[in-house]
């Protein structure tokens, strides 16, 4: 695998063509509007609605890596699958996976959504967590990127895709409980959590656990994910989409809360994932927590949510790359061992930061 075709350009797409160049992928970019110039690798116009302008262009290359909008994603993975190729995306849809999983099974090529943070990383964290365990009882993983220096109400800043983070407020909700997968409401179930001293509130939203119910169900009894924000967010939430019905309307709905909370340079992506159960014959507890930062990656600032995404999936494609991972079926973010994910060039700045 060294030619890699990267679909949609924003902060994400943009940054993770820039990753996979710097370790030693021949990466071409597509965007409908393309732009930056002294790029050092390939960008090309494309219209990814036009299915075949998109066979077309992904003509000779050996993966393609969707940071699309998820809606697209199922079509660039149909492409993919027709041409054997190795397949990767960022999405926390659960439609769309399950609809992967299905061309996994006769796919050429290694179909590999969820590669991002969450679902992506935070399942690799908590997949070695629970591995710690004689008899794991429960893992909970929450992730939220905010603000570092939140105003209004609110308190929230759109730095990720506003469709991404309406679908994952409306939609329901896979889980673990008492050894059942169960279906819950998203913006529910809240809980109040610490980091480092900040305040934050937990509550369920779509998504993020990917395909780990499915294979821990037996296992761990109990496991659910939840999306952390700064207290109150989650009840201007619920009046907004259901008191005001606005998840009848989830395009115009997405509008306004970009129009009101433009994304910002001076971001944080805290990461808190907890496992409980026994070693040894003793009841122990633990925890993977993170508050992750800007930084600086080829001289430029990269905000926390962009640089944890990418390096996430930038990360996988070196491993399937290095035969690490498997190259044939579907890859679940579970079945990603974290040591060998820090090892590579891209994982390793989790470990650094």
């Amino acid at each position: 695998m060294q030619k890699v075709a990267v679909l949609g350009l924003g902060k994400v797409g943009a940054l993770a063509c820039q990753l996979l160049h710097d370790c030693g992928f021949a990466v071409t970019g597509f965007d409908a509007a393309p732009h930056g110039a002294d790029l050092p690798y390939k960008v090309v116009r494309l219209d990814v609605s036009d299915h075949g302008a998109l066979d077309a262009a992904l003509t000779g290359f050996d993966a393609v890596l969707s940071c699309l909008p998820y809606s697209f994603n199922i079509g660039v993975a149909k492409v993919a699958h027709a041409r054997g190729m190795h397949y990767f995306d960022l999405t926390e849809d659960v439609p769309t996976t399950k609809a992967i999983m299905e061309m996994a099974k006769t796919s050429k090529g290694l179909m590999a959504p969820q590669c991002g943070l969450a679902p992506g990383f935070v399942g690799i964290v908590g997949a070695d967590l629970i591995a710690q365990f004689d008899e794991c009882r429960s893992c909970r993983m929450r992730v939220g990127a905010l603000p570092q220096h939140p105003s209004g109400l609110m308190g929230y800043s759109f730095n990720w895709s506003p469709e991404g983070v309406v679908n994952e407020y409306l939609n329901d909700c896979e889980v673990l409980e008492d050894g059942q997968i169960k279906w819950v409401s998203p913006m529910e179930w809240v809980e109040k959590i610490f980091i480092g001293g900040i305040e934050l509130e937990a509550f369920t939203t779509s998504g993020g656990l990917g395909t780990m119910c499915e294979t821990y169900k037996g296992r761990v009894p109990n496991m659910d994910y939840k999306t952390m924000r700064y207290p109150g967010h989650v009840k201007l939430m619920n009046f907004f989409f259901h008191e005001l019905l606005m998840r009848e309307r989830r395009k115009e709905a997405g509008d306004i809360l970009v129009h009101a909370k433009p994304p910002v340079n001076d971001d944080i992506v805290y990461i808190h994932v907890a496992a409980e159960g026994k070693r040894h014959g003793r009841l122990e507890r633990r925890e993977f927590v993170r508050g992750l930062k800007p930084m600086e990656i080829a001289g430029k600032h990269r905000t926390a949510i962009a640089w944890t995404t990418a390096s996430s999936v930038a990360a996988v494609l070196e491993m399937v790359r290095d035969g690490t991972l498997p190259r044939r079926g579907f890859l679940k973010q579970e079945d990603i061992p974290l040591a060998h994910f820090l090892k590579t060039t891209n994982g390793s700045r989790y470990a650094e930061a």
